[in-house]
């Protein structure tokens, strides 16, 4: 396995991330933090640190669980974890945080999964998407606005973005057939 990004390294691109959405929003008010579970929970809150660290801004962070919203799992397989977002959405613009996009089926999922609240929880005024990794393949015709990097892979190739909360270390690994040799 072929390391990418160190600790140091990704911790560097999540503080320039937050200084894109930043700027991109003019500023943190009316901006809101959405993790998809579940290395996605972990990259919202490591930006929320870091607003609150730069600009002592507390932006609000839900967690979401997409799982029923997959169209490649079977329901009876899925574990669900469960949806955490206990501030109204209506209005705000919603960053979702995910750690690599590939083929867009979890983005879509996650698009499904917030339109669904909109019922109770209101309708974001725009929804915005972050992703540490974009290794490319697209299925589906999604764009990340943030990307911590830009990886182009085979199809071979597997993309592990690993984080001390979730893994025990930081870091962005790329895998793939040539690793059977090492």
């Amino acid at each position: 396995m072929k390391q990418i990004l160190d600790g140091a390294a990704l911790g560097r691109a999540i503080r320039r991330l937050a200084h894109e959405i930043e700027e991109r929003n003019g500023g943190l008010e009316g901006v809101a933090l959405v993790g998809i579970r579940t290395r996605g929970v972990v990259v919202a809150e490591r930006l929320r640190e870091v607003f609150r660290e730069q600009s002592g801004t507390e932006v609000p962070l839900g967690i979401l669980d997409i799982t029923l919203y997959r169209d490649d799992i079977l329901s009876c397989d899925a574990l669900v974890k469960g949806t955490q977002i206990d501030f109204p959405i209506g209005g705000k613009t919603l960053v979702l945080c995910d750690d690599v996009l590939y083929t867009g089926r979890t983005v879509r999922a996650a698009i499904s999964a917030v339109m669904s609240l909109s019922s109770t929880l209101g309708r974001p005024d725009r929804i915005q998407l972050l992703e540490m990794v974009d290794r490319g393949h697209r299925e589906l015709p999604f764009r990340a606005d943030f990307i911590g990097k830009n990886l182009p892979t085979s199809s071979s190739e597997k993309v592990f973005v690993r984080f001390r909360e979730t893994d025990g270390e930081d870091g962005v690994y790329l895998s793939g057939d040539s690793d059977k040799t090492e």
